[in-house]
């Protein structure tokens, strides 16, 4: 699903709301997990999962092309741990 069928989704659930409405509420979500985590903070949203950042240390790494070594900076990764209703959900519980 991308975000335009989620905003459609959600409009055609929610048929008081206008498509703009829902597009900003989508928006704002989204904005909001973002900044949260651009913070350093963890965002959980209970039976779906959990968003947090990890951070990767700067590492020494190769070019595959040509097999030289090459530097890697240290860098924040976005990180998804599921929660317990989605993944009993997924293995049919």
């Amino acid at each position: 699903m991308i975000r335009s069928e989620l905003i459609q989704k959600v409009a055609e659930d929610n048929p008081h709301l206008t498509q703009r409405d829902v597009e900003r509420i989508v928006s704002t979500i989204f904005e909001e997990i973002i900044d949260a985590m651009c913070e350093g903070n963890r965002v959980e949203l209970r039976g779906f999962g959990a968003f947090s950042v990890k951070k990767r240390d700067a590492r020494l790494g190769r070019n595959p092309r040509t097999g030289e070594a090459v530097p890697v900076d240290e860098k924040h990764v976005p990180f998804f741990k599921a929660g317990k209703l989605l993944r009993d959900r997924l293995n049919g519980g």
